[in-house]
């Protein structure tokens, strides 16, 4: 018996059986802060920040690539995460597996991280590791770094989560989103707990046509806190820049910051108040930022992750040093006519109640408003309108498809054009496809 073995080894020959060893992108991160190197690297000693970028941006997406080929035809699937420990299933009974996954709610292993702005909320409430000084983050909708454990013949198994997005990405999307995504998860919920904490640092993240045009992405992280809990008045979320401020003077603080180590940063940016329960709106070129005392879930896109930080408050990592800053992308992105009102009249208690009784509330469920609000998108900026419009287009409800359609053929954003002709290829509804026709008309007069 022949056997070939290693990180693609099938791309030498699949042979007679392929056994494919899996472990959650989790545990990959673990091994990386013990000591493991990147594949092939040779770099044992690098800090954990080197490992995890080359992993997460490079061998990661090339491993999946591969992966993706392989599940529906491995013989064998091995669940390494424990090391000592492998348990293994076969290929068919791992696909069935996924299978019905797909087709009913499921729940993923969280995972929870600690940093060194992290609080103990998620330690309490959780009944997390008390050895752990401060937990930060954790990942409880997000495949990228969650994972799912099978119970298969009273073996239980764990693989990623991403399994599942590679392998039945349509039937876990819906068609719609299907389109739009492809095999990604296009939507992450996570946790940032800063109660007895501190604030996370200041940052930004890309628009749409910067992370297109820099990183080839076709869409950007826009996102949203809602405030689970709080540590009485001290708890706030910074948002949107002071009225008044504009680029060359944040620019210059921002550096001198970098020299001397202080930076005023409610000179700066809005700092707002919040309480339990509150809801804000962070699209992507808002500076913003959680502050201490307050436990976030976090909603947000999920492109790869890019967040320019600017300011992190003169702390140091786990590892004694600065943690890095991006001042100059950070400014490429800023969306300066995002000052204070503006933020109160568009980010802040943006929600509406439609029904309410004892205990319970509604929110969010006005189909005017709703509809409204997405006729307002093809007045905002060609980036973020964009980047929510062609979301809401590929949405069920066949008047947000059509609200969606007119509000792109207003935006005058360069892609929407290629984006509507797509859809309408797609559409069935008269309605839709009428609105969908008087978009594309309109982009091409607005062009002209």
């Amino acid at each position: 018996m022949i056997l070939v073995v290693g990180t693609g080894a099938s791309l030498v020959t699949e042979g007679d059986a392929v056994v494919y060893f899996d472990l959650p992108r989790r545990e990959i991160e673990n091994r990386y802060t013990v000591g493991m190197g990147n594949f092939h690297g040779d770099n044992e000693k690098d800090e954990y920040l080197v490992k995890f970028k080359r992993g997460y941006f490079s061998e990661w997406r090339a491993a999946d690539r591969l992966k993706a080929k392989l599940l529906p035809k491995v013989q064998v699937m091995v669940a390494s995460s424990a090391e000592d420990h492998p348990t293994m299933c076969t290929g068919e009974a791992f696909r069935a597996a996924i299978r019905q996954t797909a087709s009913r709610p499921f729940r993923l292993v969280p995972y929870f991280a600690p940093e060194v702005w992290g609080g103990q909320w998620m330690k309490q409430v959780f009944g997390l590791d008390p050895h752990c000084e401060k937990y930060a983050w954790g990942f409880d909708g997000v495949p990228e770094e969650n994972s799912l454990v099978f119970n298969i013949d009273g073996v239980l198994l764990e693989f990623p989560a991403m399994d599942l997005v590679l392998m039945e990405p349509q039937a876990l999307l819906g068609e719609g989103m299907f389109h739009r995504f492809g095999a990604e998860f296009p939507i992450r919920f996570d946790l940032l707990d800063t109660i007895h904490g501190q604030n996370l640092s200041l940052q930004v993240h890309p628009t749409t046509s910067y992370i297109a045009r820099e990183f080839g992405l076709p869409y950007t992280q826009d996102e949203s806190y809602y405030i689970l809990d709080t540590q009485g008045e001290a708890s706030s979320v910074y948002l949107g820049l002071k009225t008044g401020v504009t680029k060359e003077r944040l620019a210059a603080a921002l550096r001198n910051a970098q020299e001397k180590g202080t930076f005023d940063a409610e000179s700066y940016v809005n700092q707002f108040p919040v309480k339990k329960h509150d809801h804000v709106l962070i699209p992507a070129g808002t500076v913003h930022c959680s502050g201490k005392g307050t436990m976030v879930l976090e909603i947000s896109a999920t492109p790869y992750i890019f967040t320019f930080k600017m300011w992190d408050w003169g702390r140091v990592g786990w590892d004694g040093r600065p943690r890095p800053i991006h001042i100059e992308r950070a400014l490429d992105n800023i969306q300066w006519e995002r000052d204070t009102q503006w933020v109160k009249d568009n980010l802040i208690h943006q929600e509406w109640v439609a029904a309410q009784g004892e205990g319970w509330k509604e929110e969010h469920k006005d189909e005017q408003v709703r509809l409204a609000a997405i006729g307002a998108l093809g007045k905002v900026s060609k980036d973020d309108g964009f980047n929510a419009l062609i979301t809401l287009i590929a949405d069920d409800d066949p008047k947000t498809r059509a609200a969606s359609a007119k509000a792109l053929g207003e935006l005058g954003n360069e892609h929407a054009v290629a984006h509507l002709v797509y859809r309408l290829e797609h559409e069935t509804d008269p309605e839709v496809v009428k609105s969908m026709k008087g978009a594309i008309t309109a982009l091409h007069e607005i062009k002209e």
